[in-house]
């Protein structure tokens, strides 16, 4: 079974990860620049927070890859990404019934590998 997996970063750690993903096997990957909040409501570390939620800027990273590899790719993530600051990230799987490759209509594992 194919899943996919959303993780939203700083926009620091992406040249790392894609790296270190694509060393890993992982045969393509989609980034965006996107802002957003969590529980930090927008405000890092040591900032007073008052009324207004701010967004900050984050990346969002898809791939879609086997489920076997979920685990060894979220544990890269989140060794890449770890630190001890509110606001580090949070990373979602999500199941894909199926993936079609639009040039040779290979479906499945073949259209994303």
């Amino acid at each position: 079974m194919l899943k996919k997996i959303e993780c939203f970063l700083q926009p620091s750690k992406l040249d790392e990860i894609k790296n270190e993903l694509v060393e890993m096997g992982v045969g393509g990957m989609s980034a965006s620049e996107v802002k957003g909040f969590g529980t930090q409501r927008g405000y890092l570390e040591g900032e007073v927070p008052n009324k207004e939620v701010k967004f900050l800027p984050k990346i969002k990273v898809e791939i879609v890859v086997d489920e076997e590899i979920v685990d060894d790719i979220i544990k890269k993530i989140r060794e890449l990404c770890f630190s001890r600051t509110i606001g580090a990230g949070k990373i979602f799987v999500l199941p894909v019934e199926d993936a079609v490759r639009i040039r040779t209509a290979e479906v499945g594992k073949r259209a994303i590998y």
